[in-house]
């Protein structure tokens, strides 16, 4: 059970969205406090701090993308989760690319919302307090020994390899995108493809089935991501 002390500020300009999303985040022991207008959210962020903030993109005063830019500038450390009818992957990357911590697109399922806030706000308590031993499912990786198993049996990794698995298991259940990941590994801008041929390597050391991979998955167009522990 999500801690009642937990609280979301929900920034829609849609009053049915909004009590959609009131309701139904209610019930599961959220306090919910809500705008409709970047000039309320920034009111409402004025007295006091949520744990998290469910962001539409198409605010009637200012762009949803503009007011998640100002908050990563002002270094606001909020989790960020993009809620928008936008479904482009431009728009997508982009919102990542500033500082979204996911994004999920309308019309929208409550259960896989309530799945990405609850990474979302993890993800955020374990860059706080990172933990030495990451574990899911027969993946095991021991980012103080450096030491990767898979059911028991140590998985011997390249050194780019290795850095490639400990950025995602530094922000397992969260999409990162290719132009972040190649950013954080290689320090310049590269193909994709580059990307993607590690990708593939550490995906043939580490899932039982490549082909359909379990724990590093593809956001199509976007990036990727690391199934994070339930």
């Amino acid at each position: 059970m999500t801690p009642i002390a937990t609280h979301i500020l929900i920034i829609d300009d849609e009053p049915a969205i909004r009590k959609l999303l009131r309701t139904g985040l209610q019930t599961q022991g959220f306090r919910i406090s809500d705008a409709p207008s970047a000039r309320l959210a920034r009111a409402a962020l004025a007295e006091s701090k949520p744990d998290l903030i469910i962001l539409d993109l198409g605010l009637p005063d200012t762009p949803g993308l503009e007011l998640l830019r100002g908050w990563r500038e002002q270094r606001l450390d909020v989790p960020v989760v993009v809620l928008s009818s936008r479904t482009d992957e431009a728009g997508i990357v982009q919102a990542l690319e500033l500082g979204a911590d996911d994004y999920v697109t309308k019309p929208f399922g409550m259960n896989e919302l309530l799945a990405r806030i609850r990474v979302a706000l993890r993800h955020r308590l374990q860059q706080q307090g990172e933990r030495p031993v990451f574990e899911i499912g027969d993946l095991t990786v021991d980012l103080v020994r450096r030491i990767v198993r898979v059911g028991g049996r140590e998985v011997k990794l390249s050194p780019k390899e290795y850095d490639l698995l400990r950025l995602l298991v530094q922000h397992a259940g969260r999409v990162l995108t290719h132009h972040f990941m190649l950013r954080e590994i290689w320090g310049d801008a590269q193909d994709p493809q580059y990307l993607r041929v590690y990708v593939r390597q550490l995906r043939q050391k580490l899932e039982q089935n490549p082909e359909q991979p379990k724990y590093i998955l593809t956001e199509t167009g976007v990036g990727y991501r690391l199934q994070a522990p339930e």
